[in-house]
């Protein structure tokens, strides 16, 4: 059969549509951002605060494409040397923190000790709220350090101060923000594991402890 003069074949309309099509339909384009910049120092010396990195957008998003990750990261230091040099003391000592599970282990060789308990040494709690930490707390996979994964961002946490991790001067625990009010940023660090770290601010103490058994930590 003959085709008539003014209709065009089958293949000519598919074509025809496909170039229409091309015309009309834009590519999306996804969000396109450069390279970390490297950390900052700390913002102040010789006392916790927060490190800063940043990226920028070398292509903003179009056309529905995938929208922009995050720009900014920040995670807890401690610088200990001046910008002269010097010591900056033990002021700041961090929070070193472990699994409240160590605790029945202290209390085990308390019990077995013949030295009588010392009630002035009553302990005490403290809790913090998570301000940041780095990611090798999520990473740790090691039968006896699982319990740095129970870290997260913005939680709560209650953190036991019970001898012998007290000062025998000042029945206190290091780094437990003593006389800090609600908004210093204090600085903590996981036994076992010194790249497991960050930052939180103080609750508020607890002379009577009552810490629930899941985010729950001892000072050592």
């Amino acid at each position: 059969k003959t085709v008539g003069c003014c209709r065009p074949v089958l293949g000519d309309v598919k074509l025809h549509r496909k170039t229409q099509q091309s015309r009309t339909v834009t590519p999306a384009l996804p969000c396109v951002v450069g390279e970390w910049s490297h950390w900052s120092g700390c913002a102040e010396q010789c006392q916790p605060d927060l490190r800063i990195r940043r990226r920028y957008v070398q292509q903003e998003p179009k056309n529905g494409g995938e929208a922009c990750p995050a720009l900014e990261e920040k995670a807890g230091c401690l610088e200990y040397l001046t910008y002269q040099g010097e010591d900056c003391g033990h002021e700041h000592v961090p929070a070193f923190i472990t699994t409240s599970e160590y605790n029945k282990e202290r209390k085990r060789r308390a019990a077995s000790s013949l030295q009588p308990s010392d009630k002035e040494a009553a302990g005490y709690c403290v809790e913090f709220k998570t301000e940041s930490l780095s990611h090798h707390c999520a990473l740790e996979n090691r039968p006896y350090a699982r319990w740095m994964q129970y870290l997260r961002e913005g939680h709560t946490v209650c953190v036991a101060c019970q001898p012998p991790a007290m000062n025998t001067d000042t029945h206190r625990c290091s780094g437990d923000g003593h006389n800090a009010d609600g908004s210093k940023i204090l600085h903590w660090e996981a036994v076992g594991n010194s790249q497991c770290q960050g930052t939180w601010k103080k609750i508020r103490q607890l002379e009577h402890c009552s810490c629930p058994l899941v985010h729950s930590f001892i000072f050592t």
